[in-house]
């Protein structure tokens, strides 16, 4: 019976109440599965112990079909926990088949504490579980039944309680270990690690009583005094599945990939490149239009979109080390930390920016954490430097009167067009500023440049014939607001959007960023050094806004891909992209 995925809902009443059932449930199957358990070690039941093993019985049989109407669970594993549990009362007259049930429940017990958890995980549930329910049971049984009239010479229950506390707690340390939170201001500034720290240090303190009374001979009460302890800490163990893991604390110099909630909306932002000074923070077109933000006390700034780029940006200065940022949606608001740090981040031109946050988000998307050092439009990189001379050299094989060149200041821009000058050069080929009826477009600028200059196209070409031999751009300016700025537009590419692995980053940026179109730099960081192994030879591709895909009706579809103008995974936002050219050796 999973509650891993108890619904969320506008009622925190409604979550409360639901968390408190789990918990309750779950403890109570412990003891009763614990009872049932050790049933064989002792003789006759008092009637007031048989008395109490079925009223824990009901109650857990209860609080499952409880949970069953209350919550979304899996219905055949109630029927299964009911079963067991009103079981075990029932056939406490035979103890060996009673302790088989019982170990049965226990498994089920774990799997709902366990559920969606693998190896070691797991291992460490089924520990801390069949510990505490062995714990459990000891106290429910010597409530009536003496020490020394246990069955077993073996089972003694003095060592015993030592070894199950100590085992519980190395358990606990371990699932602390596996969690990530590590030994940081998380541990006792949420829920989730004070949750940690409880699943250690109560275990260890009923382990010290235990060791006290067993010097005094008294291993019964041991069990009785530390089931508080272990009681709470199972509570505390059984809560982790449902309590919301922290996020990672902000690293500075790090973009910082965050979840807001305002407003009555959940969207994320993020927040580049996270030093002292100007950053750029950005939401989805998903997360609406009445956004601003700024830091605690200060100014505060609207979120406006920017040319090339989905969504808005808001400019915010942070001060030296952690503050939170204040996010404003409509007249409600929320905050989120930043930890700025105290050293100064890499020069960023304002205007690449927005391109230089999208290519990092790649990165946090993957679960890469890395300072923000460098930006795409720092440099021209090897592949795109081929990109563009195999580029220039296709365009040529078109026989343009020229190729009209827009570029831009940047060290990538300078340099792409240097490097178009040169192979035109080469092929006898004018490149000139200005726009005629047979020349070439060819854009080699940045994001904002980008849209201004397909803007400018495309207006021309609604004017008079203009750039009849076409419009074509750089690798990095596939991006959904530059290609869509007019009807078709040509790109050189190392990688085919259609495929499986662009989808699957396509897919999951929109995912982790309320639906944001992909970008080149962004699959990139996403790749890390897997890309060297993916790219290939350059090939043209055609973006254009028609919505249809490039598939017969009866082709398979790739994962998570829907035939409607706005599936999920496309890499132009309600349009298509198709290869236009054979690969370019």
């Amino acid at each position: 019976m999973d509650h891993h995925d108890m619904p969320t809902t506008s009622s925190t009443t409604f979550d409360a109440l639901a968390l408190v059932l789990r918990l309750v449930l779950l403890l109570g199957t412990a003891f009763v599965a614990g009872a049932g358990l050790l049933r064989p070690l002792v003789g006759d039941l008092p009637r007031k112990l048989v008395r109490t093993i079925a009223a824990l019985g009901a109650l857990s049989a209860v609080l499952a079909i409880v949970s069953a109407l209350t919550v979304d669970v899996n219905v055949v594993a109630v029927v299964i926990h009911v079963l067991l549990a009103i079981a075990i009362p029932v056939l406490l007259g035979r103890p060996s088949l009673v302790r088989w049930i019982s170990a049965g429940l226990i498994l089920l017990v774990v799997l709902e504490t366990a559920l969606g958890s693998s190896g070691i995980d797991f291992a460490v549930d089924t520990v801390y579980v069949a510990g505490a329910a062995v714990w459990f049971g000891v106290t429910v049984l010597s409530a009536g039944v003496p020490a020394d009239q246990w069955r077993s010479t073996n089972f003694r229950l003095g060592p015993l309680s030592l070894t199950l506390g100590g085992m519980l707690a190395l358990a606990g340390a371990v699932q602390l270990a596996l969690s990530g939170v590590g030994f940081d201001r998380r541990l006792y500034e949420t829920v989730f690690g004070v949750s940690l720290v409880l699943i250690i240090v109560l275990p260890v303190a009923a382990t010290v009583l235990a060791g006290v009374l067993l010097g005094r001979a008294e291993p019964a009460r041991a069990y009785r005094y530390g089931a508080l302890g272990i009681g709470l800490g199972f509570l505390a163990w059984s809560a982790l599945a449902a309590v919301p893991q922290p996020a990672p604390l902000p690293v500075p110099g790090v973009p910082l990939l965050a979840q807001a909630s305002a407003g009555g909306a959940d969207f994320p932002l993020l927040v580049s490149p996270q030093r002292p000074g100007q950053n750029l923070v950005h939401f989805p077109d998903s997360a609406g239009k009445d956004l601003s933000v700024g830091v605690a006390g200060g100014p505060v700034a609207q979120a406006l979109a920017r040319p090339g780029a989905e969504g808005t940006w808001a400019v915010v200065d942070l001060p030296h080390g952690r503050t939170d940022l204040v996010v404003h949606k409509g007249n409600a608001q929320t905050s989120v930390e930043v930890d700025a740090g105290d050293q100064a981040g890499p020069p960023i031109a304002d205007a690449d920016a927005p391109e230089c946050a999208s290519a990092a988000l790649g990165g946090l998307i993957a679960e890469r954490r890395e300072v923000l050092t460098n930006c795409p439009s720092d440099a021209l990189s090897t592949e795109d430097n081929a990109a563009l001379v195999k580029l220039v050299a296709f365009v040529a094989g078109r026989k343009p009167s020229a190729i009209t060149l827009v570029g831009d200041s940047s060290p990538r821009g300078a340099a792409a067009a240097k490097v178009v000058r040169d192979t035109a050069a080469q092929a006898g080929l004018p490149v000139r500023a200005d726009a005629t009826a047979t020349s070439a477009l060819l854009v080699v600028s940045g994001w904002a440049g980008g849209e201004v200059a397909m803007t400018r196209a495309a207006e021309a070409q609604r004017l008079a014939p203009t750039y009849q031999y076409g419009l074509y751009l750089a690798p990095w300016l596939l991006n959904g607001p530059i290609v869509n700025a007019v009807s078709s537009s040509s790109v050189p590419l190392r990688f085919d959007p259609r495929e499986t692995l662009a989808i699957s980053y396509a897919v999951a940026t929109s995912d982790a960023f309320g639906g944001e179109s992909p970008s080149v730099g962004g699959f990139y960081d996403w790749l890390g050094e897997q890309g060297r192994t993916v790219f290939g030879d350059v090939q043209i591709f055609a973006s254009a806004q028609v919505n249809a895909m490039p598939m017969y009706p009866s082709e398979p579809h790739s994962p998570g891909i829907e035939m409607s103008p706005d599936y999920t995974g496309q890499w132009v936002p309600q349009g298509t992209i198709v290869p236009v050219s054979a690969l370019l050796r």
